[in-house]
């Protein structure tokens, strides 16, 4: 079965996300997911939060900046979240947009080395590992955790560059792709994903996540065309959905079968109803994904 999810956008204010969280985990929403874009709400914390609100509903941070941490912090965080709630935090990590990466002075002159670094180390502490790194970014001197997973977490990339993408099969467990990401797009990101994988010599699964910008009720299309083009996407084809339950679920097939394993929709930023559109994609759309 194709995952479904529904992004809960930080242009919202964070007081909002309780309410959404809720009703999420109501309706029997199978995914919600946060982001961390500066300068608006933290991942880790609105994470806790909508996790500590509901009972049952996954929350995916999609993503963290790698920049932004020290391996250490984000190795400590991952673990309380999944030992309180064990099996529902989804963890992305990510270059972050390098221009505010710049802004706070966390810029790293290869974005791409310390990503890599950052994946190694923090998979190898959450597997219960001590370390000794002395790599371009990651320091680190006789680490481990005191409190370390007590099962598997999987480690999630987020890129769009074939570099990334085929770090990610490489080094993480999954790939979140962005929203700007087309049927094809996700079909030669799941190939640039495997060659990662292929020449690591890894094996097992591996899941791709993909962001599907989606515009319901008045003005749909209207609300859609205006973001994409306030994105650069006005001329990408293929990118985006505005219409009804039918509509929408076509579109999330079609990205299945590019490829993704679970198909989040992420509402324009000036979605006026951000509760009806997680009833729309848990009791319209939903029924009508296999």
């Amino acid at each position: 079965m194709t995952g479904l999810g529904v992004v809960f956008r930080p242009q919202l204010p964070p007081e909002r996300l309780r309410a959404v969280a809720r009703l999420a985990d109501d309706v029997g929403l199978e995914e919600l997911w946060l982001w961390e874009d500066c300068f608006l709400e933290g991942g880790v914390s609105t994470a806790a939060a909508a996790l500590a609100w509901t009972e049952r509903v996954r929350v995916g941070i999609g993503l963290l900046p790698v920049p932004l941490r020290n391996v250490a912090v984000t190795a400590m965080e991952a673990a309380s979240l999944e030992r309180m709630f064990p099996g529902r935090a989804i963890l992305t990590l990510g270059h972050g947009v390098q221009d505010w990466m710049g802004q706070v002075g966390a810029r790293a002159a290869s974005p791409l080395g310390l990503l890599g670094e950052h994946l190694d180390a923090l998979r190898a502490l959450l597997r219960g590992e001590r370390l000794s790194v002395r790599g371009r970014y990651v320091q680190l001197d006789d680490v481990a955790l005191d409190w370390p997973p007590q099962r598997p977490v999987d480690v999630l990339a987020g890129g769009t560059g074939p570099r990334t993408l085929r770090l990610s099969g490489e080094k993480a467990d999954g790939t979140l792709l962005t929203a700007a990401t087309s049927v094809d797009g996700v079909r030669r990101a799941r190939e640039l994903v495997e060659e990662g994988r292929r020449a690591a010599g890894r094996s097992g699964a591996h899941r791709v996540v993909v962001y599907l910008l989606t515009a319901m009720g008045d003005g749909a299309e209207a609300r859609l065309r205006a973001e994409l083009a306030a994105e650069g996407l006005a001329s990408v084809p293929g990118v985006g959905v505005a219409g009804d339950a039918a509509a929408v679920a076509e579109a999330v097939r079609r990205l299945a079968g590019a490829g993704a394993d679970t198909v989040v929709l992420q509402p324009t930023g000036d979605e006026p109803d951000p509760e009806g559109f997680v009833r729309f994609a848990a009791e319209k759309v939903r029924p009508l994904v296999p």
